[in-house]
């Protein structure tokens, strides 16, 4: 589509966004085209189109179909279907491909937290760790006949659960995500602190999964006070005295702060519906967890 005078001169003038620099990054990797067959379409469309799939849990086709069912969608991507069709399933693929394989969806997430940090709302002084598993399809048909080999099950509670996890790290003062790693849903949370942690923090609060993080090898020189949940046997241990009295009031206070911690989470799973891994491998879920983190972020942040 033609520009007008106006948006040239505009384009001219304004000051560059942390938008124009990440489509200047994507625009020497996203094909050009040329010859017979349709145009490629561009990458800012088809970044907006990737946005709005994470955030309303679709399929590389159920997005598509949206495009075509919702006047609000196709605002958002930028798509009039009175002179064009909406990118299909396979142009979106593709792009997702791109995304991962040159690690650009951390990029995004970057991208989100230094704009927050911009705006205030990083604090940097605590943080909360956390892990959630997220459930893997177990079936088996695919063309080797077999499950996931980097996805494992895990026992939570009674029951197991064929999964991944999803640790993250989270200000304790804004409730927002600036650490996001992904592995198979055995391993154990406390084995993952070191990385959820950006080493400015001087306070760190996490559930009774962390017991001994501080003895750790990867964490006994770190500079910060750590509070870890007690386990619930010591905690209905407790003396009935005023020393035990103010021990549970203690650990209640340390549960009213990592609650934030749940927030991130419930936006994932139950407003992008991210209920289960969409895709085979750590390294393409990952990649997804880093753009839904980010995406969650801005969801969070909306009202401040």
């Amino acid at each position: 589509m033609q520009s007008s005078f106006s948006e040239l001169e505009l384009r001219g003038k304004r000051k560059q966004t942390r938008r124009d620099r990440f489509l200047a990054e994507i625009e020497p990797l996203y094909p050009k085209g040329g010859g017979r067959g349709r145009p490629p379409i561009g990458a800012g469309r088809m970044l907006r189109m990737y946005v709005a799939q994470q955030c309303f849990g679709l399929s590389d086709e159920g997005i598509e179909d949206a495009i075509y069912d919702s006047q609000a969608i196709r605002a958002f991507v930028g798509i009039d279907l009175a002179r064009e069709a909406a990118p299909d399933a396979t142009t979106l693929l593709k792009f997702r491909r791109l995304l991962e394989t040159h690690g650009l969806t951390q990029k995004i997430f970057e991208a989100i937290k230094s704009h927050l940090a911009d705006k205030g709302l990083m604090m940097g002084e605590g943080t909360i760790v956390d892990a959630t598993i997220v459930a893997a399809a177990p079936s088996t048909k695919d063309r080797a006949k077999a499950r996931d080999p980097e996805i494992h099950q895990a026992k939570k509670g009674n029951q197991w659960y064929f999964g991944m996890k999803a640790h993250i790290g989270v200000d304790a003062e804004s409730g927002l995500v600036h650490a996001v790693v992904a592995t198979a849903a055995n391993v154990s949370d406390v084995s993952q602190t070191h990385k959820l942690l950006h080493g400015e923090e001087t306070e760190v609060l996490g559930d009774a999964g962390y017991q001994c993080a501080d003895k750790r090898d990867e964490n006994r020189n770190t500079p910060v006070s750590w509070h870890i949940a007690l386990k619930r046997s010591k905690r209905k241990a407790l003396p009935a005295n005023r020393l035990g009295k103010l021990l549970e009031q203690l650990v209640r206070a340390n549960a009213s702060i990592r609650v934030k911690v749940a927030h991130p989470f419930h936006v994932i799973k139950s407003i992008f519906k991210h209920k289960k891994t969409r895709y085979r491998g750590l390294a393409k879920n990952e990649a997804q967890l880093l753009s839904l983190f980010g995406l969650a972020n801005l969801f969070l942040a909306r009202r401040q």
